[in-house]
């Protein structure tokens, strides 16, 4: 049989996961050919391309319950210097369906609120084009089954980034952020620059960890990197402090892109692109990229650190939880001063991100913690990217009402735009890990992660955790009350004076926010009947799922050792009462200082 015969065989037997990324790039290279021919039928394009990166990942659903097909290697396209072959493949397991599905789905949500909120742009085709090539860039680098091809989604990722944050690169006075004047302020050529340099820090830091790793493992492939981690592990370690390093140098890379302190101030930033671009960039893509790979990574550094017991594989849980906390609560304190609505959900994505970070870090903390952290920060992505994407769409559709991008500026908003109130009220609420919707649970699972691992260090950073959570509240109740609650301010009264009262966004905005909430309503809902009832339970699904994807890819005298401890009611009720805490720390906070302005904030 030829090679091309070969490879038409495999995608006729597999053809989902790679028509999920496949499409949204190649209609990424059909937007200025469509746009020649009409913007309408550009913009009818888009959709259907992203909708069909959503069927695409849609029917590798059912892999969850047949586990299969795995690793599917399309076609070889090197030779690597030690004669292993480098193919272009395909790793379809539980973690990388979930979150496929995710990014595809609010990716086309996006897509579709995009159609009217972007409407009239003169460089809509540009915006396209980007948009898509992002969405396909962002499934290449969840779906490949080898590092190599990982960094080519990574830095298609990146490249598509600085498009959009600096999509209006010929910074027009009103796209400017910062301020107000005599603030400093800062155009949007800037910021996407700002976003490539800084992102492109950790870039360095990881391609250098890609080569240790190749030296030692003499592949890219993740299932063989796992299934012999066990040797080249034992190898590295010869060298005292090489693993530590390469922890160190590995976690650079997600850092960066998803975010996390010190390399984080980018991200508020990237406010300067479009509102669906930052819903894009904050709730299905690229900073969800760097939790992707540290969850990715994560099982070879299990090995070292339970089975071949090297402290030094133990860095990489380690470092990734204390930057995860304390980025948690760094970026949940700015985002109470924040003054601009969209940088007030910038920072809380930050934070947010820090949470997964943090889940994902403790998975490491001790044996038994390892299945119950990963499912922690894997459902707090999912969780996360539900909300963000509503409270994103939700502050577009606000500044598109009022054109401004200042809390101050705003007020009273909710009798001109009582859907968006209602809708991004919902938001907030997940946001803020009231239940009983999906943002108590995925939260709640994260502080059970860390009185599982049961360490000093693990209730320290529990601490952190709830503390930030305190702080969420408070924060989300201070945007909610500026924008929408109270006097209107001079800004909106003159709006209205002049004949341009603020009014509700068109059905095709207001449809995929009221989608997103829905969703993660309906996902709460299940959390609350699952604790009667486990099999509806979303987060013991996605547990099983973590468990059998670990099992699958480690080598079978690790995995048939692995076990998922069971939770016991007391240190359910324990979670509970910390996230009721938080709960009740901030709302009293927030409710006195910004809803009923009992106390001068």
């Amino acid at each position: 049989m030829s090679a091309s015969a070969s490879v038409i065989d495999i995608i006729m037997h597999h053809p989902w996961p790679f028509l999920a990324w496949m499409l949204p790039i190649f209609g990424a290279l059909m937007m200025p050919v469509l746009g020649k021919i009409n913007n309408k039928v550009r913009d009818y394009g888009a959709v259907v391309f992203a909708f069909s990166a959503v069927v695409a990942s849609a029917m590798m659903i059912p892999y969850l319950f047949g586990h299969t097909p795995g690793d599917i290697k399309l076609i070889t396209w090197m030779t690597l210097p030690n004669g292993t072959p480098l193919d272009f493949g395909v790793l379809v397991d539980p973690l990388s369906i979930i979150i496929c599905n995710v990014v595809a789905f609010i990716s086309f949500l996006i897509v579709v609120y995009s159609t009217s909120y972007m409407h009239g742009d003169e460089g809509l085709t540009r915006y396209w084009f980007l948009f898509l090539y992002f969405m396909g860039s962002m499934l290449l680098l969840v779906l490949a089954d080898n590092l190599v091809m990982t960094m080519i989604g990574w830095e298609g990722v990146g490249i598509c980034s600085y498009g959009l944050i600096g999509y209006y690169y010929r910074d027009p006075k009103d796209r400017w952020l910062g301020g107000p004047p005599p603030t400093e302020m800062y155009p949007p050529s800037h910021a996407g620059m700002k976003a490539f340099v800084v992102t492109g820090i950790g870039d360095v830091l990881i391609l250098a960890a890609i080569f240790i790793l190749y030296y030692f493992a003499g592949t890219f492939n993740y299932v063989e990197l796992m299934q012999h981690s066990e040797t080249w592990l034992a190898q590295m370690a010869n060298i005292p402090g090489l693993i530590a390093l390469f922890s160190i140098l590995l976690l650079g890379g997600p850092i960066g892109k998803s975010a996390q302190f010190p390399l984080h101030e980018w991200l508020p930033e990237a406010m300067a692109g479009p509102t669906s671009v930052s819903a894009l960039i904050h709730a299905a893509t690229m900073v969800k990229a760097g939790v992707y790979l540290v969850a990715r990574m994560s099982p070879i550094f299990y090995v070292g650190t339970w089975t071949l017991h090297l402290p030094e594989a133990q860095v990489y849980f380690i470092a990734i939880a204390i930057v995860g906390a304390f980025t948690c609560f760094l970026a949940a304190t700015q985002a109470l001063v924040a003054v601009e609505l969209k940088k007030i959900l910038a920072y809380s994505t930050v934070s947010q991100i820090g949470y997964m970070m943090l889940g994902l870090g403790l998975s490491g903390f001790t044996e038994g913690a390892y299945v119950p952290g990963l499912t922690a920060g894997i459902c707090h992505l999912a969780s996360h990217a539900m909300f963000k994407a509503a409270l994103f769409l939700g502050a577009g559709s606000v500044i598109h009402a009022v054109h401004t991008i200042y809390t101050f500026n705003m007020g009273g908003l909710k009798k001109y735009m009582k859907w968006t109130y209602l809708l991004m009220g919902l938001a907030t609420l997940s946001l803020s890990g009231v239940p009983p919707f999906s943002g108590f649970w995925s939260k709640d699972a994260v502080f059970l992660a860390a009185l599982e691992a049961g360490t000093p260090l693990a209730y320290a950073l529990l601490v952190v955790g709830v503390v930030s959570a305190a702080m969420t509240f408070a924060y989300s109740i201070r945007y909610i009350s500026l924008t929408f609650r109270g006097e209107a301010s001079e800004f909106i009264v003159d709006l209205d004076h002049h004949g341009h009262p603020p009014h509700e966004s068109p059905n095709v905005m207001i449809w995929p926010i009221a989608i997103l909430c829905g969703l993660f309503i309906l996902t709460g809902l299940l959390g609350l009947v699952g604790v009667f009832n486990p099999s509806v339970n979303p987060e013991v699904f996605i547990e099983k799922q973590m468990h059998h994807m670990v099992e699958a890819l480690l080598p079978h005298s690790v995995a048939e050792h692995m076990h998922v401890p069971h939770i016991s009611d007391t240190t359910k009720m324990v979670g509970a009462g910390l996230s009721a805490l938080a709960l009740s720390v901030g709302g009293f906070l927030g409710y006195n200082f910004y809803w009923a302005k009992n106390w001068d904030s």
